[in-house]
């Protein structure tokens, strides 16, 4: 049975949602959890039917971070270039379980991977949007020292999307960390240079600062909450939005 909301029209018409490798785990302490990746595809199918056309930007964290083995030692590019390949592989788990449930999906890869992935190609990219078809962008901006927070900003103004979705696992952006404080408090808005000079946990500095010199929206929201990214395409007040 068709529900209410969805005879409602979307705020947004093309959205990237950035998702963390951590969205992947479920309640693992590592690697990709299926039920978790069906859930995410179960929420993005819903949003596919509305019309909006979904563009996603995967970290790769849950598998291997960059920076962390950096600091451990190892070459800061090398260490990078390995956690973009961990993006791939969340590429295709999500790619995966989008197919399973009728959703053509394209992932686009910064490096050349031509037996599991396209390359990355603007153009190419918005016209897998324009035709109805759920694009993936994997391993970062195929650069080291960027993260896929600056990937997700990068993207989102490339294919001139409306709005970047940015999934947590929690509510939204707070003044410290909820999961440590209880007392955090949440903002319900927030502008750019807020986020900047407040050094909040929304999306990294330059990821920010593109979004503000071109002002480009971020909504930050709870993943875990089954039908969020629907409330948050009908505009509803959830989470904290970044303009």
């Amino acid at each position: 049975m068709e529900r209410e909301d969805d005879k409602r029209t979307p705020a947004y018409k093309r959205i990237l949602l950035k998702l963390s490798g951590e969205a992947f785990m479920g309640n693992m302490d590592y690697g990709i959890d299926p039920d978790t990746v069906s859930s995410i595809a179960d929420q993005l199918v819903d949003v596919h039917k509305l019309g909006v056309e979904v563009a996603v930007v995967v970290g790769g964290g849950n598998i291997f971070r960059g920076m962390a083995a950096s600091a451990r030692g190892m070459d800061r590019a090398t260490a990078d270039y390995m956690g973009m390949l961990a993006t791939v592989m969340n590429a295709l788990a999500l790619q995966d379980a989008l197919e399973k449930r009728g959703v053509y999906t394209r992932v686009l890869s910064a490096i050349g991977m031509q037996s599991v992935a396209e390359p990355y190609i603007r153009r190419r990219a918005i016209r897998h949007l324009e035709k109805g078809r759920v694009v993936i962008f994997a391993a970062g901006t195929g650069n080291p020292y960027f993260t896929t927070d600056t990937t997700a900003a990068l993207r989102a103004l490339e294919i001139h999307a409306d709005a970047i979705l940015k999934a947590t696992r929690v509510n939204g952006v707070y003044d410290c960390d909820p999961l440590e404080n209880p007392d955090a408090v949440m903002f319900s808005e927030l502008e750019y240079i807020e986020v900047i000079q407040k050094g909040l946990k929304v999306m990294d500095s330059t990821a920010v600062s593109l979004c503000m010199d071109n002002r480009l929206p971020i909504v930050v929201f709870n993943l875990t909450v089954p039908g969020n990214i629907m409330k948050v395409l009908f505009g509803e007040k959830i989470g904290t939005t970044v303009s």
